[in-house]
């Protein structure tokens, strides 16, 4: 009895304690060479290194109108706004990297977010939200490094249910902070993001 206990125990300490865990992950820019799009694929590099399964998705590949309540009783939700939202609704935990536009998030972003806060029958549904955990962060040109940007998309997520967790990543002077092949320069940056996916994967994991 005892060695079985031992086993199980060291079995528990030997697989990875995210191997269930679902991730989507998506910048909140269509730019082909985003600074955001490259944040947000090392992140989930680090989320996969650390056993979780993660799906990563790029919005230009979601086309969809801006939200227009008459649009959407007419016509109902677009059909790529209905596949992500499918998308978000599977998935455990939700990775955003967000540019800073005019001190806010992207207007394609917000755009995503209005109509994956929208069901089929032109209704309000926190589906793809709510028991959703997220890890949010942010590249920018500037010397904040989207922190504006994280501050407002913290209050739309988490006015739509999401759980947004504490820890978050502003990578400034985005221009000068990855290498050629995409990944991040300064090791601090790299620890923090590191660190931030790491409290990601355990809320899902304490929350299951």
């Amino acid at each position: 009895m005892l060695k079985k206990g031992l086993f199980l125990a060291i079995l528990m300490f030997i697989v990875p304690v995210a191997a269930e865990v679902k991730v989507l992950a998506f910048a909140g820019s269509t730019r082909k060479d985003s600074y955001n799009k490259k944040l947000v694929q090392e992140a989930a590099e680090m989320a996969r290194q650390k056993g979780a399964k993660v799906t990563v998705i790029d919005l230009i590949d979601y086309p969809m109108p801006f939200y227009d309540a008459d649009l959407e009783v007419k016509q109902g939700l677009p059909t790529q706004a209905k596949k992500l939202r499918e998308l978000m609704i599977a998935s455990d935990a939700i990775i955003i990297a967000t540019p800073e536009y005019n001190a806010s998030i992207s207007a394609v972003l917000k755009n995503v977010l209005d109509w994956t806060s929208r069901g089929e029958k032109a209704e309000y549904s926190p589906d793809a939200y709510k028991g959703k955990k997220f890890a949010i962060m942010s590249a920018s040109p500037g010397k904040g490094g989207g922190a504006r940007a994280l501050s407002h998309l913290r209050t739309i997520i988490e006015g739509i249910g999401g759980s947004v967790i504490k820890n978050e990543v502003a990578v400034p002077d985005a221009y000068k902070a990855f290498d050629a092949k995409g990944n991040l320069v300064s090791p601090i940056l790299k620890e923090k993001l590191q660190e931030e996916v790491q409290q990601l994967i355990q809320a899902v994991s304490k929350s299951t």
